[in-house]
C-alpha cells in the first residue's frame, strides 16, 4: 500500500512540474513570431490613397479603432474621432477579458518603427512583445500581400494625431496565460490579378474577416465546419443580441436568390448622398456590421466577394437576426 502511495505521490508530482514547466514556456518563452523587420514604408500619395481605402472600407481599421455613434443605425464613425482608440470589448460583449482599441494616429503609434507596426498588425504582437488578443482580426491580416499592409501602414502615418491615453487591456483567467501561444509567424500572401473575380473575392473576404463574424462560434473560437453559415451572436449594450447572416448561396437560408446587382445595391445603399443612418430606438434592432464602411468599396471589389461568396457550398442555416432584451433565445 505504501509503494502505490509512493507511486501515485511521484506520478502527481510529475504531472505538477509538467504543468508548471508548460505554463512557465508559454508565459516566458511565447509569443515566439520572430524580430520585427528593418522595414522603410514609402509614404508616396498612391500608397496612402491605398492605405485609405483598405482601411475605411476593407480592413475596416478604423471602424474599431474610432469611437461610433450606437445610438445611430450601423455605428457611424463620430466625427473628430477617426484612430483615436479607446473602444472597450468585455465580458459583456463575451470577450475573455477587457480589451481597448489602441490610438493609431500617429500621437499613438510614434513609438514604432515600421516594422514593428507590421509585425503588431499581421501578428498581434507589441514593440514590447506582448501578445495581443484577437479583438483585431491579425490572423487574417498576417495572409494579406506584404504590400498592402505597408499601404496601410502610410495611411496610419497620415491621419491627425489626437491624444488619447488608452488603458491596458486585461485578460481573464486563462486568457492569461492562453494568449501568448495565439500569435503565429506571418504567411503573407500575394494579391491576385483584380480580373480573377474568384481568386481576388477570396482576397477580400479574407481581409474584411467575414469568416470571423458569419461563423458561428464556441467560448470566441469560430467552428470551421459551419464557416460562413451565419449565426454567431453579438451582444448589444443594451442587452439585445443580434446575429451575422447565412453568406453561403442557399437558397432559402443564404445569398441563393441573390445576384451580383441585388448584393452591390445593399452595400451601395448605405452610402447614397441621400442616406443618413437613422436613430435607433432603445430596444430596437441595430447592428454592428458597418455598412456605410464597406459600402464604399468599389463595386468590383462587392462582386469579386459576391463571386467568392457564391462559390462555397450552400449549407441550410435559418439565422433568427434579432432578440431583444430580455426575451429568451427560441
Amino acid at each position: 500500500m505504501k509503494k502505490l502511495l509512493k507511486i501515485v505521490g511521484y506520478s502527481i508530482l510529475v504531472i505538477l512540474l509538467l504543468v508548471i514547466g508548460l505554463v512557465s514556456y508559454v508565459k516566458l518563452a511565447l509569443p515566439n513570431v520572430g524580430a520585427a523587420e528593418v522595414m522603410k514604408v514609402n509614404n508616396s500619395a498612391e500608397l496612402i490613397e491605398r492605405g485609405r481605402y483598405l482601411a475605411n472600407s476593407v480592413t475596416v481599421c478604423i471602424d474599431c479603432h474610432s469611437t461610433r455613434d450606437w445610438t445611430k443605425f450601423s455605428g457611424p464613425i463620430v466625427e473628430g474621432t477617426c484612430g483615436k482608440g479607446g473602444e472597450t470589448f468585455d465580458q459583456k460583449f463575451g470577450f475573455p477579458g477587457v480589451y481597448y482599441s489602441k490610438n493609431i494616429t500617429p500621437a499613438g503609434i510614434a513609438r514604432y518603427t515600421d516594422g514593428e507596426l507590421y509585425r503588431v498588425i499581421t501578428t498581434g504582437v507589441t514593440k514590447e512583445g506582448k501578445a495581443l488578443f484577437p479583438v483585431m482580426p491579425y490572423t487574417y491580416y498576417g495572409n494579406m500581400d506584404p504590400d498592402d499592409i505597408q499601404c496601410i501602414i502610410a495611411y496610419l502615418r497620415s491621419l491627425s494625431p489626437i491624444e488619447n491615453q488608452v488603458p491596458e487591456s486585461v485578460s481573464d483567467f486563462p486568457m492569461s496565460i492562453i494568449i501568448n501561444a495565439i500569435p503565429k509567424k506571418v504567411v503573407p500572401g500575394k494579391k491576385p490579378d483584380t480580373a480573377n473575380h474568384l481568386a481576388y473575392g477570396a482576397y477580400l473576404v479574407n481581409a474584411c474577416g467575414c469568416r470571423e463574424c458569419h461563423t458561428k462560434d464556441n467560448k470566441g473560437q469560430i467552428i470551421p465546419e459551419m464557416a460562413f453559415m451565419g449565426g454567431r451572436e453579438f451582444p448589444l449594450r443594451d442587452g439585445s443580441i443580434i446575429r451575422s447572416s447565412n453568406l453561403t448561396p442557399d437558397p432559402a437560408t443564404g445569398l441563393g436568390n441573390w445576384n451580383e446587382d441585388a448584393f452591390i445595391s445593399k452595400f451601395k445603399s448605405y452610402t447614397d448622398s441621400s442616406y443618413k443612418p437613422h436613430t435607433v430606438a432603445s430596444g430596437a434592432m441595430n447592428t454592428i456590421m458597418p455598412w456605410t464602411m464597406y459600402g464604399k468599396m468599389t463595386r468590383s471589389d462587392l462582386a469579386a466577394i459576391f463571386t467568392y461568396f457564391k462559390s462555397l457550398p450552400p449549407k441550410e442555416n435559418k439565422v433568427e437576426k434579432f432578440t431583444a432584451a430580455g426575451i429568451a433565445k427560441k
